[in-house]
């Protein structure tokens, strides 16, 4: 069966003379600092009330305020957006959230806790179908009722994930992170070999891609294509190699899965032959 399209999220934006609840709760814990973007802002209420209130404050909405904001923020919130989306959706809006983060920020995601039913129903007023879903992140909860729940999100590399030594488990600070999801993150090499050589490294503490469950692997490669979009946009690389070292036997020394997307350009190749079929030296 066709899956049908989510082409109607937009209408369940409010309009509303007063802060949203979650944007009260932020504002009277001090948490709203700096430079503030509303991600998903819909009408834009928020935005103009946090103004009036002095905050710096941008707001993004691809259907009601579609200029893309160009740099990046203190402080990021996302409200109700994720419970409207599909899957991949849901994902490429984290993703951006983390790209448009500065390292030390933090962002905060508000979804519905009072949906009882997920897919599609008719919206009361304007008549489309309109999907409702129960999104669960695996971030920091700062606040939860019946109606919603609050969370609180910082770049994997700006917090402890795991008591191990794992390096992939805990990168350092001082590495960039380009972009984030729920299960994986995407980190400039510590030691490139051309210049924008970036892994995407699966959160779960596995040595092999295979043993990573298929959702997991999914969302890597989903991240894979969004890395590459924005290497493509910084470095305007002549091509890519892309791959994975799995055991000591095809090279890898962190036994924590990751995938190398590695830019490539004219003039940085010896000879003829080149790219993966040239992974064997001796095979030359």
């Amino acid at each position: 069966m066709k899956q049908q399209k989510n082409q109607f999220s937009h209408l369940t934006a409010i309009e509303r003379s007063y802060l949203s609840f979650p944007a009260q709760f932020l504002l009277n814990q001090n948490l709203l600092q700096g430079k503030i973007l509303d991600f998903g802002c819909g009408f834009g209420n928020d935005v103009k009330i946090l103004r009036q209130k002095g905050f710096d404050i941008t707001g993004y909405d691809p259907y009601y305020f579609p200029e893309y904001p160009d740099n990046k923020f203190d402080t990021i919130i996302c409200f109700y957006v994720l419970n409207v989306l599909f899957t991949e959706e849901q994902t490429n809006v984290l993703m951006e959230v983390s790209r448009l983060l500065k390292p030390g920020g933090k962002a905060y995601y508000a979804v519905r806790r009072d949906i009882k039913r997920e897919g599609f129903r008719e919206h009361y007023v304007h008549k489309k179908p309109t999907y409702q879903c129960i999104v669960k992140l695996p971030f920091l909860s700062v606040c939860l009722d019946e109606n919603r729940e609050l969370y609180e999100y910082a770049h994997y590399n700006h917090q402890r994930n795991s008591s191990n030594y794992c390096i992939f488990c805990n990168p350092y600070r001082t590495l960039r992170l380009l972009t984030e999801s729920a299960t994986a993150y995407a980190i400039f090499d510590g030691y490139p070999i051309s210049k924008g050589h970036t892994l995407v490294i699966p959160k779960r503490h596995v040595s092999s891609y295979f043993e990573l469950p298929f959702k997991e692997q999914s969302a890597c490669w989903l991240m894979v294509n969004k890395v590459q979009e924005l290497l493509k946009t910084e470095f305007e690389p002549d091509g890519f190699n892309v791959g994975m070292n799995i055991n000591r036997a095809a090279g890898q020394n962190i036994m924590h899965a990751s995938i190398h997307i590695i830019p490539r350009y004219k003039g940085d190749t010896v000879g003829a032959k080149s790219g993966i079929r040239n992974v064997i030296p001796k095979k030359q």
